[in-house]
C-alpha cells in the first residue's frame, strides 16, 4: 500500500497531473487541473504546453483568446488560469473570505464602499459593449471618475472588483494584460455549477483527477477554502473520487484520487520533466513531501519568498531547479541539482527542456549545470 512519500504515490501524482497521457487540448489539460496558478502568464503556459501531447504555444494562445480559459483570482487571492465555466462559481465560494483578509489593507490605502462604487460603475461603462483596458488605462479612467490612483490603489481595485465577479482577465497583448468584463468576456452558461455544493462537488473532483493523491488538507489550502468545505465537496463529488488505502490513514488524513486512477497508473514513477515556475505539481498541496524532500524546498522557493523556481523532476522526485542562461542571441539552459546528479540524469533531462526550447520557439545553444550548495 503506498504512503504519502512512496514511489507507488509518486506514480499516481504523474499519473494525475496528465504526465502519462498528455492531453491535445489546452483545455483539456486545465479542466483536469481544476485551476492552476498564474500570476506568471508564460510560466502558466508551459505549465499548460508541458502536459500536452504535441506542446504549442500557440495552441495555449488560442485557449486564452478563445475565452474558454480565463486568468483571474478565484483562490487564495492569487492570480489563475481557470476553465470558463469554473470561475464565476467558484469566485462565489471563496471571494468573501479573501476580501475580509484585506480589509485592513483597504483601510491604510483609503478604499472603502465609496471608492469602491465610483470605481465599478465608471469601469462598467468605460469597458462595456466588449472594450478592454490595461492596467494604466484603468488607472487613468478612475483619475477621472475622482479616484487617485497609485500602484497599489490600481492594482487593489483590480483586484477586488475581479473578486466580485466584475473584471477578469481578458487578451494577452505581448507579455501586457488587458481586462475586461467578465459578464461580456465569458457570460455564464446554463451548464455552470449553480449551487454551493455542485460548485465544490466540481472544483473538488477537478482538484483530485489533476492533484491526486491529496488529503482533504491539501484541497483547503489549494483552494483557500475550510475543511468543512473540503469534507462537503467530497460528499458532493460522490463515485468521481476514491480513496488511496493507506495502512491506517482515515479521516482527514486519508488521501484520494479520481475514480480509476489507481488501477491506470503504473506502479513505479518513471520519466524526466522539466516544469515551469510556479508548477502545480510542486506548489498545489499542503504538504509538498510526497515529491520534494523538504531539505530541499528552499531552494524551490529561495527563502520563503513566495517566488516558486522551475523544477527538475526525475522519476517523479523534485532534483533540481533550473533556468534560461546564456543571452538572447544564445540562449542557454542551467541545470541546478540538488547534490550530485544520479548517472545519466543530465541526458534524460536534454529532450525535456529541448521540448520546452521548441515550445518557447528558441533555438537553444547548450545545457549547462551545476550543484546547488546546502540550503542555510
Amino acid at each position: 500500500m503506498p504512503t504519502g512519500t512512496s514511489p507507488r504515490a509518486r506514480a499516481l501524482r504523474l499519473q494525475s497531473h496528465g504526465f502519462r497521457e498528455p492531453a491535445a487540448d489546452a483545455v483539456a489539460v486545465v479542466e483536469r487541473l481544476g485551476a492552476l496558478q498564474a500570476q506568471d502568464l508564460g510560466a502558466a503556459k508551459w505549465a499548460i504546453g508541458s502536459r500536452m501531447s504535441q506542446p504549442s504555444l500557440a495552441a495555449v494562445d488560442v485557449a486564452l483568446a478563445d475565452r474558454r480559459l480565463v486568468r483571474s483570482w478565484p483562490m487564495r487571492g492569487t492570480l489563475h488560469v481557470m476553465p470558463a465555466r469554473l470561475l464565476r462559481p467558484t469566485l462565489r465560494l471563496t471571494s468573501a473570505r479573501v476580501l475580509a483578509g484585506a480589509r485592513l489593507r483597504h483601510e491604510r490605502l483609503e478604499l472603502g464602499d465609496a471608492e469602491y462604487r465610483r470605481t465599478r460603475e465608471s469601469v462598467e461603462q468605460s469597458l462595456a459593449g466588449g472594450r478592454t483596458a490595461t492596467r494604466d488605462e484603468l488607472s487613468a479612467i478612475w483619475e477621472r471618475a475622482g479616484i487617485a490612483p497609485s500602484g497599489p490603489r490600481t492594482y487593489h481595485l483590480i483586484w477586488w472588483l475581479a473578486l466580485d465577479g466584475v473584471l477578469c482577465g481578458g487578451p494577452v497583448d505581448g507579455r501586457q494584460q488587458h481586462f475586461a468584463l467578465l459578464d461580456e468576456w465569458s457570460p455564464s452558461s446554463p451548464d455552470d455549477p449553480d449551487s454551493r455544493e455542485e460548485t465544490l462537488a466540481a472544483l473538488f473532483a477537478a482538484y483530485v483527477a489533476g492533484h491526486g493523491p491529496v488529503t482533504l488538507a491539501d484541497f483547503a489550502w489549494w483552494s483557500g477554502l475550510t475543511l468543512r468545505d473540503a469534507r462537503t465537496g467530497l460528499d458532493a463529488a460522490g463515485d468521481a473520487v476514491e480513496p488511496v488505502q493507506e495502512g491506517s490513514a482515515a479521516g482527514d488524513r486519508a488521501r484520494y484520487v479520481a475514480a480509476g486512477v489507481a488501477d491506470a497508473a503504473a506502479n513505479r514513477p518513471r520519466g524526466a520533466l522539466a516544469l515551469a515556475a510556479f508548477d502545480e505539481y510542486f506548489l498545489g498541496y499542503a504538504d509538498r513531501s510526497t515529491v520534494c524532500d523538504p531539505s530541499f524546498a528552499d531552494h524551490v522557493i529561495p527563502g520563503g519568498n513566495g517566488v516558486f523556481q522551475p523544477v527538475l523532476v526525475l522519476d517523479g522526485r523534485i532534483v533540481g531547479t533550473w533556468r534560461r542562461a546564456g543571452t538572447a542571441a544564445k540562449p542557454r539552459v542551467e541545470l541546478r541539482w540538488f547534490g550530485s546528479p544520479v548517472a545519466g540524469a543530465t541526458e534524460r533531462f536534454e529532450r525535456p527542456i529541448r521540448v520546452w526550447a521548441g515550445f518557447q520557439g528558441l533555438e537553444l545553444h547548450g545545457i549547462d549545470e551545476t550543484v546547488l550548495g546546502p540550503v542555510g
